[in-house]
């Protein structure tokens, strides 16, 4: 069941939003994706019986957002896909739940995820490993696996995920869906449970670039609960325009290295020349320092995991044993409520922050990420947006790449930079290879979203990949 915005908005207002909700939760109930983790169905009906009574009116009013698990959500379970956190209810909403219920929207459930944000294919998940609609045998990306696989499988229109490392764009790529993650600080972050505070973004799923720029009108904007927010006007949907005439694109060949598939190559470069012949320009930029982009992102991003998920003790948060001593609770709590993936990025953010050993990592992880950013801001003077693949190859199989953590970490060369250096990127489809979907990745100024949507925009109105569905889903 797949909708644009527009056309639900139209069924709503024939029938009722009560219908529209329920065929979701219908499909949601027949799927076979595990998108998703925990559904709503009786909250969301009464939503949605609500909304059709009261003629609730906002730019969403009617229309079902699927919600990642790490988002907190009032009176919903909320667990980041850990076993540490089964069971947990929040007494609050996080800003981008009070937005979307303050447009009208309807939380129809929370979707799949790696446990705690930390993987890239959504297997390390406590509940289980998502699948790609266009491959039941395949991975949809992650750590918003469960939020891509769910729109792409038709099974809500919107969905919102958080990106780290690429936590939004991967699996757009992977899904064949627009994926968007903003410039840090323009999406409160209040209510995102952490993993690397520095890093991290909220971010919108959607079909289309122009359901993406809705969702992100509705969820952006300042939060002074959110030290890191933002106060900056919010009006997206007037970037979208069909006209790249002048844009001047900048292409990194650090992005087209080692390991990038020759279709994936061959699709992004279709699509800059499919620009081109609309009105840009396009140029070689050279980024040097991305070649040291992965280092610093995995020291930086697990110091951060190691210090934020320290509160998971099982006295303040987390699973509960029977009373002992604290160090052996707080052991037996955490051996058993953590799966191996978020085990292994905490004893590794440790090491990198102990004593002898933060000046060596972490400070210089930090130093590398001021050059990375430094990249950045010398290819802007010349150009208006970069443009690279999202991944360096379309999803792969369920279970090649979960034993090789070094594998699976080298799979975010391309997104990993743009977190670092804190700009904004978006993922939309530009191509398929053995059926699979292909992403672009185009990344602009920070705060200057509107270039990069517009850019998007018009590679979306002149192609027809968007609009492409799975077989069978």
């Amino acid at each position: 069941m797949w909708a644009s915005i527009n056309e639900l908005k139209e069924r709503i207002h024939a029938g009722s939003s009560e219908e529209i909700v329920a065929q979701y939760l219908d499909r949601i109930g027949k799927s076979k994706l595990n998108a998703f983790i925990h559904t709503v169905g009786e909250s969301a009906l009464s939503r949605a019986k609500e909304i059709d009574k009261n003629d609730i009116e906002g730019p969403l009013a009617g229309i079902p957002v699927a919600i990642k698990d790490n988002i907190s959500t009032k009176g919903i379970q909320t667990t980041c896909a850990s076993n540490i956190l089964k069971g947990y209810i929040p007494p609050y909403d996080a800003h981008v739940i009070e937005r979307l219920k303050e447009a009208g929207a309807v939380i129809i459930g929370k979707t799949n995820m790696d446990e705690f944000a930390m993987g890239t294919s959504t297997e390390t998940s406590f509940y289980g490993a998502t699948k790609n609609p266009w491959d039941l045998d395949r991975v949809p990306g992650g750590s918003s696996g469960g939020s891509a696989a769910a729109v792409a499988g038709g099974e809500a229109p919107l969905a919102l995920g958080s990106d780290t490392g690429g936590s939004v764009r991967c699996p757009a790529s992977f899904c064949g869906v627009v994926g968007l993650k903003p410039t840090y600080g323009v999406i409160s972050r209040y209510g995102l449970i952490a993993y690397a505070n520095s890093l991290e973004q909220i971010g919108p799923f959607a079909t289309s670039v122009r359901d993406v720029v809705t969702l992100f009108d509705v969820i952006a904007g300042y939060d002074p609960r959110d030290s890191t927010s933002v106060d900056k006007e919010v009006n997206y949907s007037s970037a979208l325009m069909n006209d790249v005439r002048g844009l001047n694109i900048g292409v990194p060949d650090e992005y087209f290295g080692e390991g990038t598939d020759e279709k994936v190559e061959k699709a992004v470069w279709d699509a800059i020349h499919t620009l081109e012949d609309l009105g840009a320009t396009w140029k070689k930029v050279a980024m040097p320092h991305t070649k040291y982009a992965l280092s610093a992102y995995y020291i930086i991003a697990m110091s951060e995991a190691s210090s934020n998920l320290a509160r998971f003790d099982g006295m303040r948060y987390g699973l509960r044993t029977e009373d002992q001593d604290w160090h052996t609770t707080f052991s037996q709590v955490r051996a058993a409520g953590f799966g191996d993936e978020v085990k292994r990025r905490i004893l590794l953010g440790t090491y990198a922050l102990s004593a002898g050993y933060h000046d060596k990592y972490y400070l210089k992880a930090l130093k590398v990420r001021t050059l990375i950013k430094q990249d950045f801001e010398r290819a802007f003077k010349d150009v208006d947006v970069l443009i690279t693949p999202t991944m360096p190859y379309p999803a792969f199989r369920l279970g090649e790449k979960i034993d090789d953590p070094m594998s699976l970490y080298l799979a975010d060369v391309d997104t990993v930079p743009i977190n670092l250096a804190g700009v904004p990127s978006i993922s939309i489809p530009c191509g398929f290879s053995d059926g699979l979907p292909i992403g672009m990745q185009i990344i602009g100024k920070h705060f200057d979203e509107a270039t990069v949507l517009r850019t998007a925009y018009t590679f979306e109105e002149n192609t027809d990949f968007h609009n492409k569905r799975p077989e069978g889903s």
